[in-house]
Formats: C-alpha cells, sequence, structure tokens
C-alpha cells in the first residue's frame, strides 16, 4: 500500500481508537507524501517524538488489518535527531493533517542530510537521492557534514566518493 493511500486509513484508526499522535518523519513514507517518489515503502520512519506504546500498540493491530510489517510504524531512524544541523525541528513543514493523525517531516536541507547519510550508510538510497535532485552548492554543503557523522577513519573518503559518483549522475562534477 502506498503511504498516501495507508496515512489517511491509520488516521482513521486512530481516531476509531481515540487516540492522536504527531510525529516528525522521515524516508521513503515522507518522500512518498512529498510527491518526490512514486513507489511504495514497508515503514514510516518516526524521527521525534519516541513513538508512544499505545500508538505503537494501535499500528501493531493496523499492521494485521491491512497485511504490513508490525514494526511499519517505528523509531529507527531517531538517533539522527541529535545529529541533525541545530534547529531541524523550527524547520520542519506539514506532511499530513488528518483528524488523529499530524505528520511533519524535516526542512529540504535536512531531509537530504538524512537520506544522503543514509546513502553512504547503506548504500542504497541512490534513487531517493537523485529523486530529491540536491544542486551541486547542496552537495557541497551536506558532504562535510556527512563526513562527520562515523569515527572510521575511511569514512570521510568513502563520503566523498559516494557524492561523486552521486554527482555525476546528476550531471555535474563536485
Amino acid at each position: 500500500m502506498k503511504p498516501n493511500e495507508m496515512i489517511p486509513i491509520f488516521d482513521r484508526f486512530l481516531k476509531e481508537e481515540g487516540l492522536s499522535f504527531d510525529a516528525v518523519i522521515i524516508g521513503g513514507t515522507a518522500l512518498s507524501i512529498l510527491g518526490v517518489i512514486s513507489r511504495e515503502t514497508r515503514d514510516c520512519d518516526v524521527l521525534y517524538p519516541e513513538i508512544p506504546d499505545d500508538i505503537l500498540s494501535a499500528s501493531k493491530e493496523f499492521a494485521k488489518l491491512y497485511k504490513l510489517e508490525t514494526n511499519w510504524l517505528n523509531n529507527g531512524p531517531a538517533t539522527l535527531a541529535r545529529d541533525l544541523p541545530q534547529d531541524w525541528l523550527l524547520r520542519s513543514q506539514d506532511l499530513f493533517k488528518g483528524e488523529s493523525l499530524h505528520l511533519k517531516t524535516l526542512g529540504r536541507e535536512d531531509l537530504l542530510c538524512t537520506k544522503l547519510f543514509a546513502f553512504c550508510d547503506r548504500g542504497f538510497d541512490l534513487g531517493d537521492c537523485i529523486s530529491l535532485k540536491p544542486t551541486k552548492q547542496e552537495l557541497l554543503k551536506i558532504r562535510e557534514w556527512v563526513k562527520n557523522r562515523d569515527t572510521n577513519p575511511d569514512w570521510p573518503e568513502h563520503v566523498s566518493s559516494t557524492f561523486d559518483e552521486l554527482a555525476k549522475k546528476l550531471g555535474y562534477e563536485l
């Protein structure tokens, strides 16, 4: 199920359960709702806040009803919140506002930071990074931020070569 379909249904489900939830999400669900990508995604990555137990329980019940993965709503990327550039929450933008569910996502540069870091870390976010169409200036700025996210001595070199690969695919050199 695509996020554009799933999120409104989850909103109605939460309303029926007498629950509400406000969160900042990132990843494929956020990109799909923004219209950056059109693919399905398996989960909804909640950056902030920690998902309360009642919402987690409801999401698991919802997962059973709609044949989703049990942990489709998760705090997997929550540790990124402490590493994002200062005041990221102030730059967040509305994404979905239902009756019981209010989702925001990061501002463009902060969202790029998370996706570009994920691309360097996991290596399989190339399509999403290309769809975000970062400019040369954005890549140069964010590359320095990503280089500081890991203490492995080979990390900065890896980040540079990964960013160079992405830049070439976007049609420019760094």
